[in-house]
């Protein structure tokens, strides 16, 4: 049952650091929590043995709490005195039979004081002093504060003249629910019946509805002293039912504290519509910036161009001749004031982000590999779809038509060669027959023409209709950049969407420590008769 608790502690605490390291939570809210005690009365003895009642007197400086230990034992055993703080130490008083198995590491064995006795009326109680919880050595309020988690039951030791401390009323508020309380008016032979009342007015206001309190008395006239009543009411709640309720009602209480924790640190999550908006709040600033580098672009782009125009043979036919302008192409397109421009434009996102609520860290971790990144994705495509371009000059229209013309430079001057040849064949046969000339300077000067003509037609045609390799060029690296831009805003988006998938996760840890805490509460409920003495102990 401890250990759970005590594990669940970890755990939360553990969650906690991580998730303000990586930015999830603020770490003000972090250090704005109260720290949880993971300690509990049982971590001092051994485990699965029944224990005694532990019983703690504390108070301020000078109100003889100190003097009621001693008085109760019997002798001297806790310090007493009028210099401040009186108290510098935890005292421990108990039965010879009672083994303390080990004292919690955040305890330092030398600022605890043991005393034993051989009563056996008080063998199931364990008497504990604690230092001056308003001292002005903080050392002795940290061995307060780390002692607390340990008690059962808190004597809580008053003055007439100190009862209404501001230190010791802001830690009983702060304690209240953790244990159960007797009060104790000490220096009774000097205070007031309306000081008395007074007290109990505030210990009303703090939670307890019907308070015990006891009056006592340090000097030598005890007529109206009530110790024996105080040591008496004690006794009867050193048994293991109560024992047993006293320890389950402790970690309800702090079951519930830690579920409050729980609470805020899933409160400082982002909220789910917040991620929701992520996307289009980029996507918009990603629009704008594009739509300023394609601007920018414009003159390196026509460099580039004229390079691989002039290169384009052996760049398409020895790739290792394409280095050096794909290199370049780093350097002109992605220069300092594309980086620059597209750097802003990621800040801004993340600010605009922050600003609706989701959490900065964990967003810029994911998109700083996307600042290098960009560059690579540039040069990749827009190398990538120059390559295509040169290769694939032109649209499907002009190729087409280039390759008719292309065609025609062959088909036609052969076809007017075929028709020369026909009409040298038949002139000959005609000639022989009538005896005549058939070759003439006529026919030789139209058939070259012809020929001449059906070849320079065509030529001229494919000449004109060739792609320039320039504008090719050109668009294949316009072609490329939009490819590039829509791959970063992909890679942006992805970066997004993991972002969600962490803080998914985030939330899935919390919300499984929220459970267990929930299921903890629940095997851990405890019903206190209402008619019992304990019950007058307890903030309900």
């Amino acid at each position: 049952m401890a250990y759970d608790y005590s594990d669940l502690v970890e755990n939360t605490r553990l969650w906690a650091q991580q998730a303000a390291a990586a930015g999830w939570i603020d770490q003000e809210i972090l250090e704005q929590e109260p720290p949880l005690p993971s300690g509990t009365p049982n971590a001092l003895f051994a485990e699965g043995q029944g224990r005694p009642l532990l019983v703690a007197f504390m108070g301020g400086t000078g109100v003889g709490k100190s003097s009621l230990l001693n008085r109760l034992a019997g002798k001297p055993v806790a310090k007493t005195g009028i210099e401040r703080p009186t108290s510098r130490e935890v005292t421990l008083f108990h039965h010879r039979s009672v083994e303390l198995r080990h004292l919690p590491e955040n305890l330092p064995v030398a600022s605890v004081k043991i005393a034993q006795h051989d009563d056996a009326a008080k063998k199931h109680i364990v008497w504990i002093d604690m230092p001056d919880f308003d001292s002005i050595d903080q050392n002795n309020r940290h061995l307060v504060l780390e002692w607390l988690p340990h008690i059962d039951v808190l004597i809580y030791v008053v003055s007439p003249e100190r009862y209404r401390d501001e230190k010791a009323w802001r830690l009983l508020l702060a304690e209240g629910a953790r244990h159960a309380w007797l009060f104790v008016l000490n220096q009774w032979d000097r205070g007031q019946f309306e000081q008395f009342e007074d007290f109990k007015r505030q210990l009303g206001k703090a939670g307890f509805i019907e308070p015990i309190i006891f009056k006592t008395i340090c000097g030598e006239d005890r007529l109206a002293d009530e110790f024996a009543e105080l040591a008496e009411t004690l006794t009867a709640l050193a048994n293991d039912h109560t024992v047993q309720q006293l320890e389950q009602r402790g970690l309800q209480a702090r079951l519930y504290e830690l579920r409050q924790t729980l609470g805020h640190y899933r409160q400082a999550l982002a909220k789910e519509t917040v991620f929701k908006d992520a996307s289009p709040l980029w996507q918009r600033q990603w629009q704008h910036t594009a739509a300023l580098l394609q601007e920018g672009f414009a003159w390196p782009v026509q460099q580039l161009a004229n390079y691989y125009a002039e290169h384009a043979v052996g760049l398409l036919t020895h790739p290792a001749a394409g280095k050096y302008p794909s290199a370049q192409a780093d350097a002109i397109l992605w220069d300092a004031w594309a980086k620059t421009r597209f750097d802003d434009a990621l800040d801004e996102f993340v600010l605009q982000a922050e600003q609706q609520g989701m959490p900065a860290l964990p967003l810029k971790q994911q998109l700083a590999p996307l600042r290098d990144k960009a560059a690579k994705i540039i040069e990749t495509q827009s190398e990538l779809a120059v390559r295509q371009a040169l290769a694939n000059p032109g649209n499907a229209i002009q190729r087409t038509l280039l390759s008719v013309a292309r065609s025609a430079e062959i088909l036609l001057p052969l076809a007017a060669l075929g028709w020369v040849g026909f009409q040298v064949f038949t002139g000959f046969q005609h000639s022989n027959a009538t005896h005549s000339a058939y070759l003439g300077v006529d026919f030789l000067i139209h058939s070259s023409l012809m020929v001449a003509i059906s070849w320079l037609t065509p030529w001229f045609i494919a000449k004109k209709l060739k792609p320039s390799l320039k504008a090719s060029a050109q668009r294949g690296l316009q072609k490329g950049l939009t490819q590039a831009f829509a791959l970063i805003d992909t890679e942006v988006l992805a970066a997004i969407d993991q972002v969600k998938s962490l803080r998914d996760e985030q939330q899935r840890q919390l919300t499984d420590l929220i459970g267990q805490c929930a299921a903890l509460e629940t095997r851990e409920q405890v019903v206190i008769e209402s008619n019992s003495p304990l019950s007058r102990m307890l903030i309900e």
